[in-house]
């Protein structure tokens, strides 16, 4: 055992959740804490992120990817991790995996220090428009320390009125749709203002996911568990934005994208009607209320 591993379980979890994963079933966190508990040693210090407590949304047709890079990173540091749905009923994926959660609405933490949601562009569309979900995450983000999202996770957190007036992103296809709920439209990888934290696209969730880390648990932590995951991408392709394939490439993206684009205008544009807010000015990401 290296002193990376002595410090705090934090490699143990990552393998452990690896194999879960590699078996073709991600159960619940606290399933999986129950199987990793047994005959661990004791670690020689407090893991650093003991005590927090972070509720993660899971909804029918999320992006797996967008709830297991940051879940990893928060397992690894030590955190308390509730995955909430409205049910117990476990939860369909965009790669045909189920995940189960562990609590309801009605039973999650009320003094959270994370609030988080996960995108999946058709599964983010339902959540928008579901008032349950929508009732929820305005209730736990009233209070929560850290209000955050990935890719279009976003859209959910603006439809619950929870980014009003807040610098924030979301996946390159549907970010331009958050000043529609009064966010103000950032592109970037990762936007941080005040407590509210977002992150682009599917794959931007671990760079979201240390960004968090950091800020929960400090600089030196959060670079602990980067080496942990081995995180220092060297992509093959440099085609992962829209500014790095060029516009040309992009007007053939968007044609693929029309129809699941209109539905996410269309939702959100009923979100701003909800929230009572109108778009004077979309390109500023300014909401005004309705009079």
């Amino acid at each position: 055992m290296t002193d990376l591993d002595a410090d705090y379980p934090g490699r143990r979890d990552f393998l452990s959740l690896s194999i879960a994963l590699a078996g073709g079933l991600l159960i619940g966190e606290k399933a999986i804490a129950k199987e990793m508990d047994a005959g661990m040693p004791m670690p020689r210090t407090k893991a650093p992120g003991a005590g927090r407590k972070v509720a993660m949304l899971i909804h029918p047709r999320m992006a797996l990817l967008d709830l297991v890079g940051p879940q990893t990173i928060l397992r690894i540091l030590g955190c308390d991790i509730y995955l909430v749905a409205k049910t117990l009923d476990p939860v369909s994926t965009d790669v045909g995996i189920s995940v189960t959660p562990d609590i309801t609405f009605d039973h999650c933490p009320n003094d959270l220090d994370v609030l988080f949601v996960p995108g999946g562009l058709m599964g983010s569309l339902v959540a928008m428009e579901d008032q349950q979900t929508l009732s929820f995450l305005a209730d736990r983000g009233a209070s929560a320390k850290y209000v955050t999202g990935v890719c279009t996770g976003g859209l959910v957190l603006a439809a619950a009125g929870l980014l009003k007036g807040y610098r924030a992103t979301a996946h390159w296809g549907v970010v331009d749709l958050l000043p529609l709920m009064g966010a103000v439209h950032e592109r970037g990888r990762v936007v941080h203002d005040r407590n509210r934290l977002t992150g682009g696209g599917v794959t931007a969730g671990l760079d979201f996911g240390l960004t968090l880390a950091s800020q929960l648990c400090g600089e030196d932590a959060a670079k602990h568990v980067q080496l942990i995951i081995e995180y220092s991408p060297e992509p093959p392709f440099h085609s992962g934005t829209p500014e790095e394939v060029g516009a040309e490439r992009m007007i053939e993206e968007r044609k693929g994208r029309v129809w699941m684009d209109g539905q996410a205008r269309q939702a959100s544009e009923r979100a701003a009607a909800r929230l009572g807010l109108q778009i004077s000015t979309v390109d500023q990401g300014i909401g005004h209320p309705l009079t």
